[in-house]
């Protein structure tokens, strides 16, 4: 099922062969500053964050215990303070997020900054050396004189199926207005979005080995929520590149009106690479493809590359058939669990102004899709 209070959205579905649960998508329109919608989002989708909060293992066996340890404690701290003070209106947003659905601060925080925690835990003598990811994504992005594409599956901890929502919002000034798929008690996006200036994108993790993250800098969450405010590509690759970041990410930045989409790879230290997609379909999952940063090797990511190169790309019709492959037992495109599952498909078309979200196997005619009219 899908609901929405929000009539611009174009909306199609039927039923899929799976239940892939309820995406609710909220338009909180203009609010005054990022308390208030922090606070709408927080109370519209209060019970959702709390369902997500009481699950998630990561925060409450490792995340909030870390935090009240000597070494937790200053990272925590540092962490902050660097993004309060580079993006106010956004570190509003959790406060009002946290007031509104009743979930401890301590923990929205915790969750927000995750990836930039992560490195910095110890392990335990019992873990294996490398431990099972809890997010994933593949991409095909191409740009041809026919066809202007970026289909992506959004991965992430099965923990998440059923914690997710769609956020519309208008800024402040009313002089644009996003839309972002959320992950419950995040900041709009860590996944994907676009905004009415004809900016899209979508997100993929990479793993930067620990002697590449800097402790304390500026997270992703913020630096992803900071995109949703884009006024261009160009400002768009700005906001992404200029930040003094804690880890890496992949940024697939799309132009509707310049008809251009470019992956941008970032890393601490004001590192970035930035590749234009062409003609030649392009597959990213989690792995730096252009930037040289020294990084964890993940064979999941490598096994879908892999499989990728094998597979026609070159229309929407085959990415979204690749997408939604599973003929790798270990590791399939398509995820299905028990660790990592495509929460959704999205496909991007650039000529058509759309974004269109496929619950369920895209691969199948069985298939719930949301409709989004970019501009």
């Amino acid at each position: 099922m899908v609901t929405s209070s929000s009539p611009r959205t174009s909306i199609t579905y039927a039923r899929s062969g799976m239940d892939a649960g309820e995406l609710q998508v909220f338009d909180a329109g203009r609010c005054a500053d990022g308390y208030q919608l922090g606070l709408a989002v927080g109370q519209r989708f209060g019970e959702t964050i709390r369902s997500r909060m009481r699950g998630d293992l990561f925060l409450h066996e490792q995340l909030l215990p870390f935090a009240s340890t000597a070494a937790g404690k200053p990272l925590l701290a540092a962490l902050q303070a660097s993004n309060r003070e580079r993006y106010p209106r956004y570190w509003d947003e959790l406060v009002g997020t946290a007031a509104g659905s009743g979930v401890p601060l301590l923990h929205i925080i915790l969750v927000n900054f995750r990836k930039e925690i992560r490195p910095f835990i110890p392990k335990r003598e019992d873990q294996e050396p490398k431990e099972e990811p809890d997010d994933d994504c593949s991409d095909i992005l191409m740009v041809s004189e026919s066809t202007a594409i970026a289909a992506h599956n959004e991965d992430a901890n099965v923990a998440l199926v059923g914690h997710t929502y769609i956020v519309k919002a208008t800024s402040p000034d009313g002089a644009s207005s996003f839309t972002a798929y959320t992950y419950a008690g995040e900041l709009p996006t860590c996944a994907f979005g676009f905004n009415s200036n004809g900016v899209a994108f979508t997100l993929d993790s990479v793993p930067p080995a620990k002697c590449e993250v800097d402790a304390g800098g500026i997270a992703v969450n913020f630096v992803s929520r900071d995109l949703l405010e884009a006024r261009d590509l160009d400002d768009a690759m700005h906001r992404v590149c200029s930040p003094a970041v804690s880890v890496g990410h992949c940024y697939n930045l799309m132009d509707v009106r310049a008809r251009r989409i470019v992956t941008v790879e970032t890393a601490s230290r004001n590192r970035f690479a930035v590749h234009e997609a062409g003609p030649a379909p392009s597959f990213h999952a989690n792995m730096y493809r252009h930037l040289q940063v020294e990084q964890v090797y993940d064979e999941n990511s490598m096994s879908r590359e892999r499989r990728a190169a094998q597979c026609a790309m070159d229309s929407k019709e085959n990415a979204l058939y690749v997408l939604g492959d599973a003929d790798d037992e270990k590791y399939p495109i398509f995820m299905t669990g028990p660790t990592l599952y495509t929460l959704c498909t999205v496909m991007v078309d650039l000529d058509e102004e759309t974004m269109a979200i496929y619950r369920g196997n895209p691969k199948n005619t069985n298939f719930v899709q949301i409709v989004l009219p970019m501009l």
